[in-house]
């Protein structure tokens, strides 16, 4: 199962835009089982079995269909490829959402060799330990780096007006008057900063407030993505697991 929990790790986070709502969710398929995590920006759930769990659950739901567990892995890990890809494959498979106390469950209603096929991912509430590795690391990671590189940027756009005044004071002139660019302000840089945040966390709020129904692919990526979406992309990639490990 180690090698599920690395996979899973190793995984982007990536927006299911739903008719209602949206979530955060990632997921690793292999011939030995699969993770998924779900995120609605309030809780977080998670959901990882082993190939025994798969042919059990399988029997359960489809007693028409024998095959091996490896099998089923495969079905599963076609069908929530385009999902996580954005990608539109209508008729291909239907996917709808439960919530309950302390559980989510994700069903999934396909077909394979002909025959109807039916799917559901058990998930219960992430461990704090698995939010904070998934979640909270990554974001933090992230926001140090940002903060890092603002810094940088900062003080290169201090010495680059120094660099344009001492031109200035020795006669050079533009030659074309449109380049013309006035000296950084950090302080108004860094208020309308502090706006954007502000903004952006409303607009996860209204997010997290939302309700979730149904998961329908022909219907994802219909709403623009913001700036808080590619935010939360960049924050949740690889590369930000890399900047937390780092860090912390």
């Amino acid at each position: 199962m180690e090698e599920l929990e690395q996979g899973l790790l190793k995984q982007p986070w990536v927006w299911l835009q739903l008719a209602e709502n949206s979530l955060l969710a990632k997921a690793y398929i292999t011939k030995q089982g699969y993770a998924l995590l779900i995120s609605d920006l309030e809780e977080v759930w998670h959901e990882q079995v082993d190939t025994s769990v798969v042919s059990q659950r399988a029997k359960e739901l489809n007693k028409r269909l024998t095959a091996p567990p490896e099998s089923f892995l495969c079905h599963l890990d076609d069908l929530l490829r385009p999902l996580f890809k954005d990608i539109a494959c209508p008729g291909k498979a239907t996917f709808s959402c439960d919530r309950m106390a302390e559980a989510l469950i994700l069903r999934v209603q396909s077909e394979l060799s002909g025959l109807p096929f039916y799917w559901n991912f058990h998930c219960i509430l992430a461990s704090p330990s698995l939010v904070s590795q998934h979640l909270i690391r990554p974001l933090m990671g992230m926001s140090l780096a940002l903060q890092c590189q603002v810094r940088d940027l900062t003080t290169l756009l201090h010495m680059k007006d120094l660099e344009i005044q001492d031109y200035q004071e020795s006669g050079a002139t533009l030659s074309r008057g449109r380049l013309k660019t006035e000296p950084f302000e950090e302080n108004s840089f860094l208020e309308q900063f502090m706006v954007e945040v502000e903004y952006l966390m409303r607009r996860c709020d209204g997010l997290a407030q939302r309700n979730s129904v149904i998961l329908n692919p022909t219907v994802i990526a219909v709403e623009t993505r913001t700036s808080l979406f590619d935010f939360l992309a960049q924050s949740f990639s690889p590369l930000s697991h890399t900047v937390s490990e780092a860090v912390f």
